[in-house]
């Protein structure tokens, strides 16, 4: 095993963990990671599928607390708006995109470490359907929509728990949509990759079993805080990105 299989095993790991306590992680974290071996599609149809077996588990783990309403509204418009972006993504390519994306995550961060997001209430299912379609569209046209989504998740009135449960739904039912387009696009290529594919979905399962055990340690005062660590991090490297 060679030193960069061990890094991004290790960071296919990390992510399942970090996806666990806040609904995103593993694209975020892996992308870049594979992006340094791999044209960037590439990485991301490779991602996709240790997302979805991370995904996947911890909706195993977490189904029980979905908000359902948020799902329906919220999850649903996100959904489309994601896949919309992605479709356009080839078409509208800007710094500027990413910039937007970026100033948006660091606000969300710092509206969660503050308490602004709490005190900035949406309601009601335009505000949910709204909400989802823009924020997954961004997503889609920046190509980070778990972000931007938990983001946009702040604003509504639910628990942690129902938090990851509804974001996690969310994520399965874009990778549904989307897995089948790269293994129609790029099947080949993903074949050639099995193994490291496979390697990473292990970890990142692993990952997520790590991480639901510290998501239920947690308070909501915790957790929230936690997440906009999460944010602003994210948000400053799409920004660092965005203008090198």
């Amino acid at each position: 095993m060679d030193l960069f299989t061990v890094v991004v095993t290790v960071a296919a790991v990390l992510a399942g963990a970090i996806a666990s306590v806040s609904g995103f992680g593993i694209g975020s974290v892996l992308t870049p990671v594979l992006s340094t071996q791999f044209d960037v599609r590439l990485a991301i149809a490779m991602v996709s599928l240790p997302h979805l077996a991370g995904t996947f588990v911890r909706f195993l783990l977490v189904r029980t607390h979905i908000d359902r309403e948020v799902l329906l509204g919220f999850g649903a418009a996100s959904a489309i708006g994601g896949l919309s972006g992605a479709a356009l993504q080839g078409i509208v390519q800007s710094s500027a995109l990413a910039i937007i994306f970026g100033l948006l995550l660091v606000f969300a961060g710092l509206g969660s470490l503050t308490g602004f997001t709490q005190r900035m209430r949406f309601s009601g299912r335009r505000s949910a359907l709204v909400g989802g379609a823009l924020s997954g569209l961004l997503g889609g046209l920046v190509g980070n929509q778990g972000g931007i989504r938990a983001a946009a998740l702040l604003g509504f009135d639910v628990q942690r728990e129902a938090f990851v449960a509804t974001a996690t739904a969310v994520a399965l039912i874009v990778d549904g949509a989307r897995i089948p387009v790269y293994l129609a696009t790029q099947g080949a290529d993903l074949a050639a990759h099995w193994a490291l594919i496979g390697l990473l979905a292990v970890g990142a399962v692993g990952g997520t079993l790590l991480g639901a055990r510290a998501l239920r340690g947690m308070n909501d005062a915790i957790f929230r805080r936690v997440v906009g660590v999460l944010l602003l991090v994210l948000g400053a490297y799409t920004l660092a990105r965005a203008s090198s």
